[in-house]
């Protein structure tokens, strides 16, 4: 597996410093997130998942602990709009250039407003996709919110 992606190229090209960290990729897992957690030995409120959104009709990119459902309404409220729902998978793929199971915030083909969750920010290193199946990378999640412009905002359901 290469370690080479449009997501870590990017993270280099701006400076991030971060480590590419390969794990074995379940395609049959009910919950990718959780599986990348457990095959690297991480906390699953370390390992944040990538999702793809529609706020009022526009592309966005959320950012949440793999161990959390996103909220629609707080979402919604992040990004200023009324409604929001989640991204069929194959529009978050033809938006991010990424499959599913490999999507990341970083260096997909059009960056789109993004959001992460504002607790991730309390963490030191969080593991973010490094935009492949079976890769993550674990970096500071506020050198992640800086890179993306994220908004940091309570985007998971109670």
């Amino acid at each position: 597996m290469s370690k080479t992606t449009r997501a870590t190229q990017m993270l280099s090209k701006v400076g991030i410093v971060f480590t590419a960290v390969t794990y074995e990729y379940d395609p049959n897992a009910d919950r990718i997130g959780l599986q990348a957690a457990q095959a690297i030995g991480a906390e699953p409120h370390l390992v944040l998942k990538t999702l793809m959104a529609e706020v009022d009709g526009k592309a966005v990119c959320v950012v949440v602990p793999s161990d959390r459902e996103v909220s629609m309404k707080k979402l919604a409220a992040a990004f200023g709009g009324k409604s929001a729902q989640m991204m069929k998978p194959a529009d978050a793929e033809r938006a991010t250039g990424y499959h599913v199971g490999g999507i990341s915030p970083f260096g997909q083909k059009k960056q789109v407003p993004t959001a992460i969750e504002i607790q991730s920010l309390s963490h030191d290193e969080v593991y973010m996709n490094g935009g492949q199946r079976g890769l993550q990378v674990r970096l500071s999640p506020r050198d992640a919110q800086v890179v993306l412009k994220a908004v940091a905002a309570p985007l998971v359901a109670e």
